[in-house]
């Protein structure tokens, strides 16, 4: 072997073991920052490359089925370790069948009751921008702000479990005063098909989606600006999905003798009512906060057979500069015999949704770009959730997470009463 044969076998071992092209090129003295090197290795390269995708898809979790020959759906997941949604609804069947739960004939259990300890929460957040030819920019609020700014706002569905969370769907609001504007429309490409859609119509559209691609999800919950809207937590009822929303402490609420509304109502709470819970760890430990639940009336024409209804309500331990502790109110519909803990548990699962813009935002860039079309934003955000979601799946299947074990809560009691 001679030198000239060493240096190419150095090299094509060096690529091939992932060192940067760069880092070779400076070794093997060519310039034009590697791509001298590029061109001459570029079939090692392409093999390093295909290495990497082999390690990448060795880590993803497989798919729940596959199609064997004659086109019958088979499943290709070992029962042995539910580490997966798929395979704890597998499991909790086949337990169902061994202790003898499920008889042959009987009625399979609902999505919703076999995997109640997975939600979604749906939120929005602002991308602030400049100028007026972003599609659906203009001046109206942003919680990224704070305050009213000229921004985009995008539509989010992020989907949480015990192993982690992420983001699962995206929409871009369009303003009325866009959609009422076809030239604009079509200058940013916003298709003609694209009408206005208020941002609670825009979350049912994502859950309808998730939910019929049949993504376990027991547990809707959301802000205000869902929370608020009546034909969205009615939709929900009919899709019998349970929900946890944030309402105004000024939100009309059935109770016993006519309507109230939610802040009177938390007034009359006793104060054995209150009990101090927590519902999540937060970057500084448990949040804790205050919570009361009261029964609600359960009218047979607009609630669910079987379900009831709850006001949640939730104060802060600390008082603000004003000295009042703070009041947030959250309307809740699930099955007759949930407890007050899964209440609470899912209320704080709506951080969920916030946590995910951070790291988005942080770690993958979700708000960096630069691009005006609306086809142009929907393929950056498309992007940046994929590598959210990868970061999201490598976290949840690293060997410590795998090795913790995981509590599951169930359903226990069910007109205003306050329960004490």
């Amino acid at each position: 072997m001679n030198i000239h044969q060493l240096r190419h076998y150095s090299a094509t071992e060096l690529i091939a073991a992932g060192v940067d092209v760069r880092t070779v090129a400076g070794r093997l003295g060519h310039g034009g920052g590697g791509a001298t090197t590029l061109r001459v290795y570029s079939a090692w390269v392409s093999e390093a490359d295909q290495r990497a995708a082999g390690n990448l898809g060795g880590r993803m979790p497989n798919p729940p089925i596959a199609i064997d020959t004659a086109g019958v759906p088979t499943t290709t997941l070992e029962p042995d370790e539910p580490d997966s949604p798929y395979k704890r609804i597998a499991a909790d069947l086949r337990g169902a069948i061994v202790c003898g739960a499920l008889q042959p004939g009987a009625k399979i259990p609902t999505m919703v009751e076999l995997s109640h300890r997975y939600g979604v929460s749906v939120g929005k957040t602002g991308f602030l921008k400049k100028g007026t030819r972003s599609a659906g920019v203009q001046r109206q609020y942003s919680g990224t702000a704070g305050r009213i700014e000229n921004c985009q706002l995008g539509v989010f569905l992020a989907y949480t479990t015990s192993k982690g969370r992420t983001l699962i769907d995206r929409e871009l609001y369009l303003p009325k005063s866009w959609a009422s504007d076809r030239q604009r429309c079509q200058e940013a490409a916003v298709p003609d098909e694209v009408e206005f859609a208020t941002k609670p119509v825009l979350a049912q559209q994502m859950l309808a989606r998730a939910l019929d691609d049949g993504i376990p999800a027991a547990w809707v919950t959301a802000d205000e600006a869902y929370g608020g809207d009546s034909k969205f937590r009615r939709w929900l009822e009919i899709r019998r999905i349970s929900y946890v929303v944030a309402v105004a402490c000024n939100q009309t609420i059935p109770a016993t003798a006519g309507t109230s509304r939610a802040g009177a109502l938390a007034a009359q709470a006793p104060d054995d009512a209150w009990k101090r819970r927590s519902c999540g760890d937060g970057a500084k430990g448990p949040r804790l906060f205050d919570w009361a639940v009261a029964s609600l009336p359960v009218y047979e024409d607009t609630t669910p057979p079987g379900w009831s209804r709850w006001l949640l309500v939730r104060r802060s331990l600390t008082p603000n500069s004003k000295g009042e502790h703070e009041l947030a109110y959250y309307l809740c519909c699930a099955p007759t015999g949930t407890t007050d803990d899964d209440l609470v548990r899912v209320a704080g699962a709506r951080w969920a949704v916030e946590e995910c813009f951070q790291t988005a935002k942080n770690e993958v860039g979700l708000d960096h770009y630069q691009v005006r079309r609306y086809d142009a934003w929907y393929r950056h955000i498309t992007l940046a959730m994929l590598a959210h979601t990868y970061l999201a799946v490598t976290a949840a299947i690293a060997p410590k997470v795998l090795a913790a074990a995981s509590s599951q809560s169930r359903w226990a009691r069910p007109s205003v009463s306050w329960r004490t």
